[in-house]
């Protein structure tokens, strides 16, 4: 039987993730994924790519504040909602109005990243609709992802992938929304819909991997892997696949440990 074995969200686009028993699906994906974003002074986003540092800002939310953490600085906790200053910001081809997280977020990280930079909130007024070529309803949205709510990488997949390595790596290299166990390695390629306690999901299209993938979460080291395997054997005309990007037919609850049935 193949079944939800990990839930991780991250807070703040390319910071660091955490794992959940149990999560909420809003309209954009898990509550709370990817709901802030770092951009610089051109207002694009900022990711890994250009800074592996970023790996390691530890951000917590509670209710309405949201506390980072990172070697060499002070804790800080921002006020989420204290900011209407709005900001156009770019992310891949999209621009989408974000609510800027105010001067004291700005500093702090750009201290940090040693470039100037501006922490902001996704306007829960706005919606950033998900590829039209890939979105299963008009109403398919995400938040600051790449470009799509979900994220869905089996156990399986990872593990012969590992297999190739002269060094195994663990998931968060590929920082998963879900990670699916039971099945066999790359199962995942031929689903086209899931469904997960009352959650529809919707297996949209398999996910080219950046240089992201090679910087240690823990570390923010960077090197060759898993990119150079992956080359050898999961290439595409886009890049090395691995995951799958997901669309959620809508809201629900998400627990570790249910059952996936493959619907199709």
């Amino acid at each position: 039987m193949i079944t939800l074995t990990g839930i991780y969200y991250y807070p703040i686009k390319s910071c660091r993730g955490y794992a959940l028993e149990t999560a909420a699906l809003d309209a954009r994906g898990l509550e709370h994924d990817r709901r802030f974003l770092i951009v610089d002074a051109n207002n694009h986003f900022v990711t890994q790519r250009e800074h592996t540092r970023l790996a390691l800002i530890e951000p917590q939310i509670s209710n309405s504040t949201l506390t980072l953490t990172a070697p060499g600085m002070s804790a800080l906790i921002v006020e989420t909602q204290v900011s209407n200053t709005r900001r156009p910001v770019k992310i891949w081809r999209d621009t989408v109005e974000a609510l800027d997280q105010g001067d004291e977020a700005a500093q702090w990280l750009s201290e940090y990243l040693g470039e100037a930079v501006r922490l902001v909130k996704f306007d829960e007024a706005v919606v950033r609709k998900v590829s039209a070529e890939y979105a299963r309803r008009p109403t398919d949205q995400t938040g600051f992802a790449d470009g799509y709510p979900l994220l869905l990488i089996s156990q399986e997949s990872l593990d012969d992938l590992n297999a190739r390595l002269a060094t195994p790596l663990p998931m968060n290299r590929f920082r998963p929304n879900l990670v699916v166990s039971g099945g066999t390695p790359y199962a995942e390629d031929t689903w086209k819909q899931i469904r997960i306690g009352e959650v529809i999901l919707d297996i949209v299209k398999p996910c080219a991997r950046c240089v992201t993938t090679t910087t240690d979460q823990a570390t923010a080291v960077r090197g060759k892997e898993p990119l150079a395997t992956l080359a050898q054997y999961r290439n595409s005309e886009r890049g090395a696949l691995f995951g799958q990007n997901v669309i959620h037919a809508g809201p629900g609850t998400l627990t570790v440990g249910q059952a996936v049935e493959i619907l199709n």
